[in-house]
């Protein structure tokens, strides 16, 4: 999805649409904690557990919507008058409507040239990716935050409970929920603005990180169940922005050196490698680390301390790529092209107009307030 974004949308412009649709993440997150409860009321309905019936009705309804994403979702834009053609099975799946129609399509057509000029691509342009270190500070930003992301998801009514654990199941439930709305709320807060300063990403990513840091040694070592509750809500809040961050931050640097062929791949390893750090949070800490468990007041004080660790190392690595990117630069793999080039196809990195104004940064210019 980051990469589809940028078919219609400047890199620096991205991270308030990817935070949009990260929110569904959250909205979901939240709404499992709300109806859970309900689902456990239902157990033993149709000789089946509570939980059994969600994943049941959850799966209903992420296959009926893949199916209409086939045609609910816009095709990537053409060319004004372009009219696409559909051949061999394509032809059986209903168009979508095209996003832009008229003079917005003219205008768009003018302003990012370069999604409307497909380059060849070929394993040598992958292998470029992989190559390229800008990578591997990004990979590791995303393994810190989602790691923990998916932690706090997965063991969120074990850490409420372990502060806690006079609370019943249905009450844990909805005690999870404002976690998720915390980070909904940040989303929407912050990512709008990393746009406006795309040229201080790593600012916008490293402090929501630190009062996630900040929230998890609140809910180590709070004294009384309700500040250890409130830690998770401040990790909820701190983590709801960087993941938005971190891929638009990827795309923006790898449209510029590798083209589309760039965004694409290093969105799918950013993403890909970087969910390894779900597999570390999910089955090596908390219950999967046994002598973390044992009941006191030190229970899961080791588990969330890694936690703490992992996002030390996202904030190094942003650092590390900030400092980088000032001391090596970013230019383009391949030789630039304008786009009023008549240069074809396939043979460099297009300068178009969206891509000259991503020199400068918006600040807060042209907001509502300021007109």
């Amino acid at each position: 999805m980051a990469y589809y974004l940028t078919l219609f949308y400047p890199p620096s412009r991205t991270g308030k649409r990817i935070g949009q649709y990260f929110t569904a993440a959250q909205v979901s997150a939240a709404v499992v904690g709300l109806v859970s409860a309900g689902f456990q009321k239902m157990d033993g309905l149709g000789g089946l557990v509570g939980f059994q019936w969600m994943f049941l009705l959850y799966g209903l309804v992420g296959i009926l919507v893949g199916f209409s994403l086939l045609w609910w979702l816009p095709d990537r834009p053409l060319p004004p008058g372009e009219v696409p053609i559909h051949t061999g099975y394509l032809k059986w799946i209903p168009r979508s409507r095209p996003a832009l129609t008229g003079e917005d399509a003219r205008i768009h057509y003018e302003d990012l040239t370069r999604v409307y000029r497909r380059r060849s691509w070929n394993m040598v342009d992958i292998l470029r990716v992989l190559i390229d270190w800008r990578l591997w500070p990004l990979v590791l930003m995303y393994f810190g935050v989602v790691g923990v992301g998916i932690g706090v998801q997965n063991y969120a009514t074990v850490i409420i409970r372990a502060a806690n654990s006079e609370l019943t199941g249905v009450q844990l439930s909805l005690l999870s929920a404002p976690i998720w709305i915390m980070d909904l709320i940040a989303i929407l807060l912050v990512t709008p603005f990393s746009d406006r300063f795309h040229h201080h990403r790593a600012l916008f990513f490293s402090v929501p990180v630190c009062i996630q840091i900040g929230g998890l040694l609140l809910t180590t070592y709070g004294r009384s169940a309700w500040p250890r509750y409130g830690g998770l809500l401040m990790v909820g809040f701190g983590l709801g922005p960087t993941v938005p961050i971190t891929m638009s931050w990827t795309n923006q640097v790898f449209q510029r050196r590798h083209g589309e062929v760039g965004v694409a791949a290093a969105s799918a390893l950013v993403s890909g490698l970087g969910n390894l750090g779900s597999i570390l949070t999910t089955y090596a800490l908390f219950t999967g680390w046994v002598s973390d468990g044992a009941p006191g007041p030190k229970k899961y004080r080791k588990s969330t301390l890694v936690m703490v660790g992992i996002l030390c190392l996202s904030i190094l690595s942003s650092v590390v790529m900030t400092l980088l990117l000032k001391w090596v630069g970013n230019g383009p793999a391949a030789k630039q092209v304008s786009s009023r080039s008549s240069t074809s196809d396939g043979e460099g990195v297009i300068i178009d107009g969206a891509a000259k104004r991503e020199l400068q940064e918006r600040g807060l210019g042209r907001l509502w307030w300021r007109k």
